[in-house]
């Protein structure tokens, strides 16, 4: 199994597990290779096998809608022929188009109704920092950052978006720090948007390569685990294991 980067390792081993949130803060634009396997001895793994595990345990999902088609990144209009006229696009294309920015207007709504609603329902963990499940966020009518995120990660994905698009992303401030718990949409494999449930780290949806202030280190779903490592060009991996 391939071993983490050092650069990435040496920050974490150097660090307490403890995720905390991040409280709100230029560096080079930094790539990365966000779906590579952890190393054997990754300090993350055990506390998100722990949260795995009980987070498949959940009751029955709420809602129940068929997925979303994929989406095409082409947005619509005139497209250029063979004789380099420029013809109308045809009616695939300004269909998935509008799937495409129906998509990202749903995503964007969802990260603005977060943001909101952690301002009432924010808190903070204490001395014990415990990742709660959904269940137990909406329970107890709050958690802190890594359990209001579920509220995106687990919506996302009851409104259609796909299990291998949506993902919980753990992400590292090196000026300070801190660790926050995200949620990133990868519409492409190598630069996904993020969406911040308290906003601590940014507000709205920007993409990743748009925060270089920060470092995505882990990228997991309820049955997967990835290390992110830096690379010196956006190259998306070669596949996507299957969740």
């Amino acid at each position: 199994m391939r071993r983490a980067h050092p650069l990435l390792l040496s920050l974490v081993l150097g660090l307490s597990l403890a995720l905390g949130c991040a409280g709100i803060a230029l560096v080079p634009q930094i790539h990365f290779a966000y779906f590579e396997q952890p190393a054997d001895d990754d300090p993350w793994s055990g506390k998100i096998a722990g949260w795995q595990s009980r987070e498949r345990a959940r009751p029955a999902a709420l809602l129940s809608l068929p997925p979303v088609a994929q989406a095409a990144m082409s947005a619509p209009g005139a497209l250029p022929t063979v004789s380099g006229e420029m013809a109308a696009p045809d009616l695939r294309t300004k269909y998935s188009a509008f799937l495409a920015e129906r998509k990202r207007a749903m995503a964007r709504e969802f990260a603005e109704w977060v943001q909101a609603q952690a301002k009432h329902h924010y808190v903070a963990d204490g001395a014990i920092d415990h990742w709660a499940t959904l269940e137990e966020t909406l329970r107890a009518n709050g958690d802190d950052c890594d359990g209001l995120e579920l509220l995106t990660f687990r919506g996302l994905r009851e409104l259609g978006f796909a299990d291998e698009e949506v993902f919980r992303a753990i992400v590292y401030r090196p000026s300070d720090g801190q660790h926050h718990m995200v949620t990133f949409w990868f519409e492409t494999p190598d630069d996904p948007w993020v969406i911040d449930p308290t906003g601590a780290m940014t507000t709205g949806m920007p993409r990743m390569s748009d925060l270089p202030a920060w470092v995505p280190l882990k990228v997991f779903g309820e049955r997967t685990e990835y290390t992110v490592h830096r690379t010196n060009e956006r190259t998306p991996p070669a596949e996507l294991a299957a969740n």
